[in-house]
């Protein structure tokens, strides 16, 4: 993984000294709530409903032990010992007090960690596949590529203040597992007919009030000129996005008015001026970069391993751990471990400072000291030997942290809702836990297969309701909360937007909807399709129907 030189860590201590001050005035009457506000958001620092909300980046979703150490002891010191993994594969503190964060971020710094761009309207942290560097599908590792966009856009002075925040996504797969899709930018990793590595550009995707899938702006991008053609999107952007209205001024609305073809025109023109100059990266820059990210010292190891062989065959839970959270490597012998976030009864994506230090521990013993965040909001062990993963599973048992669910119903992304942001229309968390229980029989949760579904709070969509199998929305009816359904959402290399069935539901009643619209997916599917094959088969009626209909 990328490690700081001495101008990382000095831009990092110089900020954290920057903000103890800024800090220090608003805490002594000296600057007013409005001084204040874009100080703190600049530093990750939102006020939420209940308190101070600290978000801290993740750089494309990748931690060393140290730092996840670091985390925990900030999780039992200043919060109240656990911390909130989020979609964007950063880490989210929901109770720090407003005085103590400078020194959280000091203590961030001593780790190479930081707090900056995780809000405002700037370009936020880039994310990508969680499996990146590691699976047999991958065409190109993006987190090179990851992290020079992370070294051009932190404090680029251009983009400090765009019409609206401003994300992207890289991927670097056969599939695409980042969501490029759904971003303000997507760029899919790949090559050209002579060998050469580029991007195809994708532009306008997003969710929230208007969610859109996004177009191709260009189909093949050689490498050297990715940041010349950012700086070229993002001028255009700059330049034409609304800044009257914020409920209009993300891209998508702006290539939507244009159109991908003229909006790719206006990229085309800008792009004549920079392309080739300054900006322009070298072949030498790239080799600094992949330098980072050569694999671990992976041993020679046969195929599969007989012992684990043999305790797949002995012990079902086992076994069935495997099949759902243990992915396939590029590496003979070695595997990729997801550690589900999603126990019943714990809010998604929520880990205990002890968990934390339990994670740090089995990656150290068995993953290279080195850990993923996923933007599903689950942990990964991406590099771990088949004949490891019986005595890395009892372990992740002890610690709440092997919920054999991943791909399933259960493993629901969901968003802090009610019960933290001010911005919600609804709880979120109190549905997750209700669903969680109604489907926490797993031989059922089997039965059902592949499923994702998706909660948000309100129609910022943090929960990617849009893109959920199911979605759920919390919206509000006269100062109360219900819950609007929609189905047919996917991520991946066929993304596309739910579609709304009807009237929004009363809480109680959640884990009854979501049940019946189980029902009928079992009684129409075919073979063994997916829901979201079924429902892109038979449309949203039969679904809709069954769950209006009246009981007699």
């Amino acid at each position: 993984m990328y490690i700081y030189d001495d101008i990382d860590q000095r831009i990092i201590d110089e900020r954290v000294a920057q903000f103890r001050d800024q800090t220090r005035r608003y805490l002594a009457g000296e600057l007013t709530d409005d001084e204040f506000r874009p100080l703190r958001l600049q530093n990750g620092l939102y006020i939420q409903r209940h308190a101070p909300m600290l978000r801290v980046a993740i750089p494309y979703g990748e931690l060393n032990t140290r730092q996840l150490r670091k985390l925990a002891d900030i999780a039992r010191r200043y919060d109240r010992g656990y911390g909130h993994f989020s979609t964007r594969q950063n880490i989210q503190f929901n109770w720090p007090a407003l005085e103590a964060v400078p020194e959280i971020l000091a203590e961030l710094a001593t780790v190479q960690m930081h707090a900056i761009q995780t809000s405002g309207n700037c370009i936020r942290n880039t994310t990508t596949d969680q499996f990146a560097g590691v699976t047999a599908d991958e065409i190109i590792d993006p987190r090179p590529y990851c992290e020079l966009i992370r070294q051009w856009s932190t404090f680029h002075p251009e983009f400090a203040h765009l019409p609206r925040k401003f994300k992207i996504a890289v991927n670097g797969a056969i599939d695409d597992r980042a969501a490029v899709w759904v971003h303000d930018i997507g760029l899919n990793l790949r090559h050209d007919s002579d060998g050469q590595i580029g991007f195809q550009v994708i532009v306008g995707g997003g969710l929230g009030r208007t969610p859109i899938v996004g177009a191709v702006i260009r189909e093949f991008l050689p490498r050297e000129h990715l940041l010349t053609y950012l700086d070229a999107i993002l001028r255009v952007y700059n330049r034409f996005g609304r800044r009257d209205n914020k409920y209009k001024a993300r891209i998508k609305i702006l290539v939507k008015a244009l159109s991908p073809a003229v909006f790719a025109q206006k990229v085309e023109a800008e792009w004549a001026h920079l392309q080739d100059g300054p900006a322009t990266v070298p072949a030498a820059e790239f080799e600094r970069l992949e330098a980072f990210f050569v694999d671990p010292a992976y041993e020679k190891l046969p195929m599969e391993d007989a012992g684990f062989r043999a305790a797949m065959a002995g012990n079902k839970a086992f076994s069935k751990w495997v099949e759902r959270n243990v992915r396939a490597h590029k590496v003979p012998g070695y595997a990729a471990v997801t550690l589900s976030l999603k126990a019943t009864g714990t809010a998604p994506g929520d880990a205990t400072a002890d968990q934390m230090d339990a994670v740090a521990d089995l990656a150290d013993q068995y993953s290279f000291g080195e850990l993923r965040v996923s933007h599903e909001q689950n942990l990964i062990l991406a590099n771990v030997k088949q004949a490891d993963l019986y005595a890395l599973w009892e372990l992740a048992k002890t610690n709440g942290l092997a919920t054999a669910n991943i791909g399933l119903l259960t493993d629901m992304i969901c968003c802090p809702g009610g019960d933290f942001c001010a911005l919600a229309n609804a709880k979120s968390i109190p549905v997750a836990e209700a669903i969680q229980q109604r489907f926490e029989d797993l031989d059922y949760l089997y039965d059902i297969g592949e499923l994702d579904l998706n909660i948000s709070g309100c129609m910022n969509s943090c929960g990617h309701h849009h893109i959920g199998h199911i979605g759920i929305l919390g919206v509000d009816k006269n100062g109360e909360e219900w819950y609007q359904i929609s189905i047919g959402g996917a991520q991946g290399n066929h993304a596309s937007l739910g579609k709304v069935i009807g009237p929004s539901f009363a809480r109680a009643d959640m884990p009854d909807v979501i049940e019946k619209l189980i029902h009928i997916y079992l009684t129409r599917r075919q073979d063994e399709e997916r829901f979201i094959d079924t429902v892109r088969r038979i449309g949203i009626e039969p679904f809709k129907e069954h769950v209006y209909a009246k009981a007699h």
